[in-house]
């Protein structure tokens, strides 16, 4: 699979972030070369930071509204688990 066009497809959408750090990231996508992808109006959660897990947070966001505390993130691509649409995520 050519995942940099995956990424390309992609830019301009919100999106949901796993990585294998504690952090999970939401916003929109503006950028992606070989090594980062680049986000903009982010929500950067630290899930050691409270008592939810990621997917808890995740839910709570969408149902709430995302609450942006970056305006700009770059992430290592190396570190990122999954990602997908903010629109995609099913709240229970």
């Amino acid at each position: 699979m050519d995942w940099k066009n995956e990424w390309k497809k992609v830019i301009g959408k919100k999106l949901v972030i796993d990585t294998s750090t504690p952090y999970i990231y939401l916003g929109t996508l503006d950028s992606c070369d070989d090594w980062f992808i680049t986000l903009s109006d982010v929500d950067v959660h630290d899930h050691k930071e409270g008592s939810s897990t990621k997917e808890q947070y995740i839910n709570d966001a969408v149902k709430t509204s995302v609450k942006t505390n970056r305006k700009k993130v770059n992430i290592r691509k190396d570190q990122i688990v999954s990602f997908s649409l903010l629109e995609d995520v099913i709240v229970y």
